[in-house]
């Protein structure tokens, strides 16, 4: 089955790198709940199978079978993905990016971080999750707004540093909120 208790282990530190950085941004609630489906059998038996350490097992998945259904599962239920914000449009009659929820954004933000740091371990810097951001840039079917957003946080990270992109974070949602 290949390495289950290593990617029980990856998962999970991952996890709890994205609840701390939830905390620093105002949504540890959210954290709280962050890729809790990875412990599921859909998620976890083919995570476990296909674990090499260095990357996603979806990405084995999908080189063995042409498809993770891991992958499927994991962003149909996690609203921190931008692909999961994707919908039918009735003018277009295509399926299309909808701008999601500054949440989520600040969510999907903290993800990026936490799975540069997992996956980089001792060589991570600030940098690392802008650069990996637009090495796909141009190939990711996301809303403009959202893809503006996250890139504007990854820059300021790379730049500013995580207190003062947490600390930004925080102080835009607490501003969205006074506005509702």
């Amino acid at each position: 089955m290949g390495h289950p208790f290593k990617h029980f282990k990856t998962i999970t530190k991952h996890r709890h790198a994205v609840i701390k950085h939830c905390a620093k941004a105002g949504i540890l609630c959210q954290g709280l709940r962050h890729d809790l489906s990875k412990y599921s059998p859909a998620e976890f038996l083919p995570g476990a199978h296909y674990y090499i350490g260095t990357r996603s097992p979806n990405e084995g998945e999908r080189e063995d079978k042409g498809y993770s259904l891991a992958w499927i599962h994991h962003k149909g239920r996690n609203k921190h993905h931008f692909e999961y914000w994707t919908d039918y449009n009735i003018k277009t009659k295509k399926v299309e990016p909808v701008e999601m929820p500054l949440r989520y954004v600040a969510e999907m933000f903290c993800d990026r971080v936490a799975a540069s740091k997992i996956y980089n371990g001792d060589k991570y810097t600030d940098q690392f999750p802008l650069e990996y951001f637009m090495r796909a840039k141009g190939r990711r079917v996301i809303h403009p707004k959202t893809s503006d957003l996250l890139e504007t946080l990854l820059t300021e990270l790379a730049q500013k540093g995580e207190d003062y992109t947490f600390k930004h974070i925080k102080e835009m949602l607490k501003n969205q909120k006074k506005t509702k």
